[in-house]
């Protein structure tokens, strides 16, 4: 049985060395107002697959937390505490050193309370697409694999296409000849332990049904 506590404790948190920011600075949109880091994409450049989040949490402060800090405060992908760890640890439970980034780079705070993250809107990830598609040039991955809804209607909107149902593509393989990569979504970290039961797994045949799609082109 795997067990997730292992999982999340054996993930490896990222070398600062492998984070590449494309534009430092940036300030294309207004959520630069309200960021402490932008999040850029970290891993090795040769990677053959490139996991892509939504956009980075509010994380955590305190220094104490280390790399562990969540995106808006290390200045890294897929950082934080909870979602950061777990996914890291899937990919690298399953043997794959994975690129990490975000269709959205910048923290989106919520209006009402600036320390909660809210969706990011369509308007932003479109402004945000230009780096997400000179990461895919660069590390020129055989796989994308995307965690959640906007991730997906971000790369599938690079494809001139739209997402119609979320839950219907998860763990559904799909071709983008535009990006010249295989799309594999898979649901948000932050809430796998309710959706992967309700689409009929439990931990351990959801990172098999993953690694058996991956298989299948890496």
């Amino acid at each position: 049985m795997v067990d997730l506590s292992t999982l999340t404790e054996r993930a490896d948190g990222p070398d600062p060395e492998d984070r590449q920011p494309l534009e430092p600075g940036c300030t294309r949109c207004p959520l630069a107002a309200d960021r402490e880091c932008i999040s850029w994409g970290v891993g090795p450049l040769e990677a053959a697959v490139m996991v892509v989040g939504e956009a980075p949490g509010y994380g955590d402060p305190n220094p104490e937390s280390g790399p562990w800090r969540g995106g808006n405060w290390t200045g890294m992908a897929y950082t934080s505490r909870h979602s950061g760890r777990r996914i890291r640890g899937m990919l690298e439970h399953l043997g794959y050193d994975a690129y990490y980034t975000n269709a959205v780079k910048c923290f989106p705070a919520d209006p009402t309370n600036p320390t909660t993250n809210r969706e990011p809107t369509a308007d932003e990830r479109e402004t945000c697409r230009s780096h997400l598609l000179e990461e895919l040039s660069i590390v020129d991955p055989t796989v994308v694999v995307t965690t959640g809804k906007h991730a997906t209607q971000s790369v599938l909107a690079a494809e001139g296409r739209r997402l119609e149902g979320f839950l219907e593509t998860v763990l559904e393989s799909q071709r983008c000849d535009r990006l010249d990569v295989w799309l594999l979504p898979l649901v948000h970290p932050s809430y796998q332990d309710v959706w992967i039961a309700r689409l009929g797994y439990d931990l351990e045949s959801y990172l098999a049904a993953i690694e058996a799609a991956l298989e299948k082109f890496v």
